[in-house]
């Protein structure tokens, strides 16, 4: 996954998109969906891994946690993040961060890994050759808390297009099933962390975007206002204004 070249500033957030190549499916099992979001934790990381070793001491930690209670056990994350993941949602055929650079060059240095890693992953499983994603990784810099909150409802609605895929002409056709769509089946991005039900706690940092929106609540409302606006930016915009 060639990166673009372009400075990425720490302490600075930004909206990333991977597309696969002709808008192939990549995540077609739960064992591809299970490998992305696993990606994503493990390769956060100054530090070289692979998989297969990071398994290995996940194994060795869990067979530690058995020997005593669930209540003292306590997991230690030892990575040496380079970004800080906010947001993330798996697509059939492309995902999105929404990421804070921690280290210099961190978000290069994360999505290299992640092109090589994941690439590889897909490559071996489907006995492929040649690239997965396409050339360039898309990256917007978010400048204002106005577009941070938007860039969030929009990441978590792109599930919607699984269920509704004319949602943004013609509007949800049945709000409550979009809903619980998104609350309780669809489990391949961060929006079930944000509304307080534990999926994948570990892989992002969701304090500072839950007290900018105002809590798991308030997310849940933020989100339903979204789709009510039909993702039409502009429009939501001003009612964030008002």
């Amino acid at each position: 996954m060639p990166y673009r070249k372009q400075k990425f500033a720490n302490e600075e957030i930004y909206h990333i998109v991977v597309r696969a190549i002709d808008d192939n499916v990549i995540f077609k099992d739960i064992d591809d969906h299970y490998r992305g979001i696993f990606s994503i934790y493990e390769f956060n990381n100054i530090k070289s891994i692979t998989i297969r070793e990071r398994r290995r001491e996940r194994l060795k930690i869990k067979k530690c946690r058995d020997r005593v209670s669930a209540d003292s056990a306590s997991f230690v994350d030892l990575r040496d993040k380079l970004v800080e993941v906010l947001v993330f949602c798996l697509m059939p055929n492309h995902f999105h961060l929404l990421v804070k650079q921690s280290k210099d060059d961190g978000i290069v240095k994360f999505m290299s890994k992640m092109g090589a890693g994941l690439g590889g992953y897909f490559n071996k499983k489907y006995n492929r050759k040649g690239h997965v994603f396409q050339n360039r990784f898309e990256a917007v810099h978010i400048k204002t808390e106005e577009q941070l909150k938007i860039v969030w409802a929009y990441i978590h609605a792109n599930p919607v297009s699984l269920i509704e895929p004319k949602w943004k002409e013609k509007g949800i056709q049945n709000l409550d099933e979009v809903i619980k769509f998104l609350e309780e089946i669809y489990k391949w991005f961060s929006y079930q962390d944000y509304i307080g039900k534990k999926n994948f706690p570990s892989v992002i940092e969701r304090d500072f975007l839950l007290e900018i929106i105002g809590g798991h609540n308030r997310c849940k409302e933020f989100l339903k206002d979204y789709l009510k606006y039909k993702g039409n930016v502009q429009e939501f915009s001003n009612l964030l204004l008002e």
